[in-house]
């Protein structure tokens, strides 16, 4: 049931402890190309995701509620105290590092967002939930594996961190799944909340790679409810009998 989800796990501590080990040995100069390689990854992976829209009004409204919704319940400050509660606990294990290096935090939200936002995340847990099929899980595994070596090379053990994230969330989402899978019906990448819902993940995946490039700080993870508000949208819009 949430086969996926522990594979996904298990990459991306390998992956990140393996960037910590390295990311010591490496230029600073080779660090920075690879987070802003990965920067530009994730920018193309946002804007092919945001573009599959079918009507773009969905991903608007939904930004904009999501983004009064998160900044409600101030999602970003919560990762925030949290991550710094881990820096706490956890410090002692972590090397000591400069001032301008990044911290705990840091690693741990952006970590935690670059896995948790997309729709091979929502998709794969969905799928491992209702069917037992982890196949799109295992695809998402390989590539955060190699994500979070590259990521904690350049941020710090905080991305380690965010495999516990990744299990709380993609594990939910499954084991909901396997209880609601009647109410679900089939689910494909081609179902319409699916499809609205991809798009604006990808305009939150956008603001990511924002951050990763060095171009605005924006607190994305009070953008996170928006990929919730998508579906919610369209289910209204079909109860109502509105075409798009």
């Amino acid at each position: 049931m949430i086969t996926g989800t522990l594979l996904n796990v298990a990459t991306v501590i390998i992956g990140g402890l393996l960037g910590v080990l390295i990311g010591n040995r490496l230029p600073e100069k080779m660090r920075q190309t690879v987070l802003h390689g990965l920067g530009l990854m994730t920018l193309i992976i946002g804007v092919s995701m945001a573009v599959s829209t079918q009507n773009v009004l969905i991903p608007l409204f939904s930004i904009l509620i999501g983004g009064i919704l998160g900044e409600a319940l101030r999602i970003e400050d919560a990762l925030e105290r949290l991550g710094r509660w881990s820096e706490q606990r956890l410090g002692r294990l972590v090397a000591p590092r400069d001032a301008d290096q990044p911290s705990l935090a840091q690693g741990f939200i952006t970590a935690s967002l670059v896995f948790c936002v997309g729709p091979m995340t929502i998709l794969g847990s969905i799928q491992d939930g209702l069917m037992g099929d982890y196949t799109l899980l295992a695809v998402k595994s390989l590539m955060d594996g190699f994500a979070a070596m590259a990521l904690a090379a350049s941020l710090g053990a905080g991305v380690i961190l965010s495999a516990g994230t990744i299990f709380g969330y993609q594990g939910a989402l499954s084991l909901l799944a396997a209880l609601f899978g009647a109410a679900l019906g089939g689910v494909t990448r081609e179902s319409l909340w699916v499809v609205e819902m991809t798009a604006t993940g990808g305009v939150v995946i956008l603001g990511i790679a924002f951050i990763l490039l060095d171009i605005k700080r924006i607190r994305v993870a009070n953008l996170l409810p928006a990929v919730f508000i998508a579906p919610l949208i369209v289910l209204l819009l079909a109860r109502l009998g509105v075409g798009f």
